[in-house]
């Protein structure tokens, strides 16, 4: 379901920068989307963590034909040996037992969230083992669709805000947030863009 900021932010984004007024026009049509499931998009985000997108989704597609329907229940009635089956590593296979063990418990709840500012969220979410401030950012944007999220640590992000903003060199983490502040209230709508550039088929967490 696309958020319904979309339009305004897409049509002030592209009003004040040319770069994302090229990009909104070239993927128009695509939109960012939230498949609605608190537990499944922080377990996409540990698995994606530090590797590329097409191989999160190779090791993602056999967890899920591993356990049937990728729940906390499914999870936490896993072992290591068959996580690190699908190709997990042993540490990310720990993480996702303990984020099942959490939402199982119900020692994780998210009805809180929706209240919470973005930062008081990932100061949230980061005292969950295996959740840095990264994962808790995919989180703000694809699940929560948080409307202002600019995670400068994603590597997407900086591939596409160096090829698109300084010729292919890289940025610095302050140049970056100073040509991001301008994107201010929709930063999260100018990153989907940027990683369109990079990659036309689009992400979901």
């Amino acid at each position: 379901m696309t958020p319904f900021y979309w339009k305004q932010a897409t049509r002030e984004l592209a009003a004040r920068d040319a770069v994302l007024k090229k990009l909104i026009a070239q993927f128009k049509g695509l939109a960012l989307g939230s498949r609605g499931d608190a537990f499944q998009t922080l377990a996409r985000a540990i698995v994606g963590q530090q590797i590329s997108v097409k191989a999160a989704q190779s090791v993602w597609g056999r967890l899920a034909a591993e356990v049937k329907t990728v729940t906390p229940a499914a999870i936490h009635g896993a072992n290591i040996a068959r996580l690190r089956a699908c190709g997990l590593s042993n540490q990310k296979s720990g993480y996702l037992l303990d984020l099942a063990g959490r939402f199982h418990s119900g020692a994780l709840d998210t009805g809180p969230w929706p209240r919470l500012d973005d930062e008081a969220l990932i100061a949230e979410l980061t005292q969950v083992r295996g959740i840095g401030r990264w994962t808790a950012e995919m989180f703000l944007i694809f699940y929560m669709t948080r409307p202002d999220v600019l995670p400068l640590a994603d590597i997407g992000v900086q591939r596409a805000m160096s090829l698109h903003y300084n010729k292919g060199r890289v940025l610095s983490v302050q140049r970056m947030r100073k040509i991001g502040n301008t994107w201010a209230p929709w930063r999260s709508v100018a990153t989907w863009y940027l990683w369109r550039s990079l990659d036309p088929i689009p992400v979901e967490y």
